[in-house]
């Protein structure tokens, strides 16, 4: 069996022990609720770490993209949301997975994409709750149910994503966030019903407001996919602690710049992503926290920049650690900012138990579009 110290560096640690534990927690959370978790896979993307819900069997997902929704359907996931708005030159793809017995939705918010759709293809209507991106208004959702069934199409309900919850702060705002989320989806659902569509679905979700929800009335369902690995953004805002991140970057210390008070590492922005994601927090974290191989947080250390292929590590802005000495060859862990940007730089996950740098597992995750 090998360990944490025998791969090329850089790579991705997981410990599979922290995603159930993150699982579970959110699973009880919206099953007193009364609602069901459709996991978003695009931060995992990866059939082995969704194997971790529901024990092992397949449920009903959400993808980011076709690629996510061709590998799951190949391991036997038929129930699949496609999250994003759909583009005419997907369709071919969409047709020949629901050709394969998939029950795909599409996600759409115009009446341009709706009539380009073929007869039988269900679609959610986006709605906008809080201007983050994309989303008709509540009273506009049946505008684009009417453009839907106009070409025999399926308007199966509203879709709302709370995107500006992870810039929330405190408790109190995130239960705003998802209190408003709820309200918006729900008022788009009783839009279409009162223009005499069924709306069987709504559908509402993002990490932060999946935690916080306390009342989900007229919801049917929730989506997040961060919550599996988290990261320090998440901390950031309080949606969980450091030490529910299970997914860390391996790298190893190839020079120093003691002039400068810098440990340089073989892990820079190509193994960790640029995403700065703490930098409007309360605490800045730069590209993330460092610990030791371990697991065990170095006081006051961060990688404070990275290069294409280097990472620079230093005591942050006004801590008062001393820089630890750790020689050319010591491996480090990084615990980053944004786990989907971080887990997209990589093809594999090494998969760790608490406490113990063996390597049990090497999962394969999905890649492209």
């Amino acid at each position: 069996m090998s360990t944490l110290d025998d791969p090329g560096t850089p790579f991705l640690a997981v410990d599979a022990a922290v995603v159930r534990a993150n699982a579970d927690r959110l699973g009880k959370h919206l099953d007193g609720l009364g609602v069901t978790l459709r996991a978003h896979v695009k931060t995992t993307k990866s059939v082995d770490v969704a194997a971790l819900l529901h024990d092992g069997r397949p449920a009903p997902i959400t993808v980011s993209t076709l690629a996510e929704a061709e590998a799951f359907a190949a391991a036997g996931y038929h129930d699949i949301l496609y999250a994003v708005g759909i583009a005419p030159d997907k369709l071919p793809r969409v047709l020949a997975l629901r050709d394969r017995g998939v029950d795909l939705t599409v996600l759409l918010d115009s009446v341009a994409q709706a009539v380009a759709l073929p007869a039988g293809v269900p679609a959610l209507i986006e709605v906008d709750c809080d201007g983050h991106r994309g989303g008709v208004q509540p009273s506009d959702a049946p505008t684009v149910a009417e453009a839907l069934a106009s070409v025999g199409a399926v308007p199966r309900g509203v879709l709302t994503h709370a995107g500006e919850s992870y810039f929330a702060d405190g408790d109190d705002a995130l239960r705003a966030a998802a209190a408003h989320e709820r309200d918006r989806a729900v008022q788009a659902a009783l839009a279409l019903r009162a223009a005499g569509f069924e709306a069987p679905v709504v559908s509402v979700g993002s990490t932060p407001t999946a935690h916080f929800a306390t009342d989900l009335t007229g919801v049917t369902e929730v989506r997040a996919g961060n919550f599996l690995f988290f990261d320090l953004v998440m901390a950031g805002i309080g949606v969980c602690t450091v030490a529910d991140l299970a997914m860390t970057v391996v790298a190893t210390v190839i020079g120093h710049r003691p002039d400068k008070g810098w440990i340089l590492t073989d892990g820079g922005w190509m193994a960790t992503s640029r995403d700065l994601g703490t930098a409007r927090q309360r605490v800045d974290q730069r590209y993330g926290l460092v610990a030791d191989l371990d697991g065990t947080l170095f006081d006051d250390l961060v990688m404070a920049d990275a290069s294409q292929e280097h990472g620079i590590l230093a005591i942050r802005a006004g801590g008062t650690a001393a820089l630890p000495d750790l020689p050319v060859g010591t491996r480090v862990r990084i615990l980053p900012n944004h786990a989907c940007a971080t887990a997209a730089q990589h093809d594999r996950y090494h998969v760790v138990a608490p406490g113990s740098r063996a390597v049990h597992a090497v999962w394969p995750r999905i890649r492209g579009w």
